[in-house]
C-alpha cells in the first residue's frame, strides 16, 4: 500500500506565506536565506526553501526557528496570518499591520 502524502494544514500554509513575505520584505533571495540558515547550523538548500514557501514540503520545528532567526524575527511571527500577495513585484514593510510590525521590531 503506497504512502499517502500528509496534507499541510492552515498553520502550515500561514507559515509558508509568512516565510516568503518576510524574506521579500528583507530583500533576500531564497538562495541567500537558505545560506543564512546553513550558516546558523541548520543546513537548507534553496530548493527545500522553495518547496516550503510553496507549501509542498512539511518542515519540522527546527526549520521555522532557523528561518525566523535568519530573518531577524521571533519564531512566533511565522505562525501569524500575513497579508496576501499583491500585484507588486515584491512585498514592502508597508504591507504589515501594526501588530506584525511590533513583533518584527
Amino acid at each position: 500500500m503506497p504512502n499517502r502524502p500528509v496534507e499541510i494544514g492552515p498553520a502550515g500554509l500561514h507559515t509558508a506565506r509568512a516565510i516568503e513575505h518576510l524574506r521579500l520584505v528583507r530583500g533576500l533571495t531564497q538562495r541567500q536565506l537558505a545560506a543564512r540558515c546553513t550558516a546558523l547550523g541548520r543546513p537548507m538548500a534553496n530548493t527545500a526553501l522553495n518547496c516550503t514557501e510553496r507549501a509542498r514540503r512539511r518542515c519540522d520545528v527546527d526549520d521555522p526557528v532557523a528561518l525566523a532567526t535568519a530573518l531577524g524575527a521571533p519564531p512566533a511571527a511565522l505562525l501569524l496570518p500575513w497579508p496576501t500577495r499583491t500585484a507588486a513585484p515584491y512585498a514592502t514593510a508597508q504591507s504589515l499591520n501594526p501588530f506584525q510590525e511590533g513583533l518584527l521590531g
